[in-house]
């Protein structure tokens, strides 16, 4: 009986680790299929624009971790100055 045990442990165990079994049917690296899939990898997409929305969550985030004893009003007024620094520091420079 403690054989018949140990024989379906055995079996379960084996069950389990075959399914980690992995292939080789990936390409090698430095193989030219892996340089394809390289130079076919998604670009990351570019940042969106400075809304000023977004200028204000991120001066916002930035006020409550450089001043967290501040008052609301005080904050407000920093985060105030943020965004307009942000918002002309982005904007594009005018034509002449």
């Amino acid at each position: 009986m403690k054989t018949f045990a140990g024989s379906i442990a055995l079996l379960a165990a084996a069950g389990l680790l075959a399914g980690c079994q992995t292939t080789s049917d990936a390409p090698r690296a430095g193989s030219p299929e892996s340089r394809q899939q390289v130079a076919q990898a998604p670009q990351p997409d570019p940042e969106p624009p400075l809304t000023r929305a977004r200028a204000a969550e991120q001066c916002w985030m930035a006020t409550e971790k450089n001043h967290p004893g501040a008052s609301v009003d005080r904050r407000a007024d920093i985060v105030t100055k943020c965004i307009d620094d942000k918002l002309k520091a982005a904007a594009p420079a005018p034509r002449s």
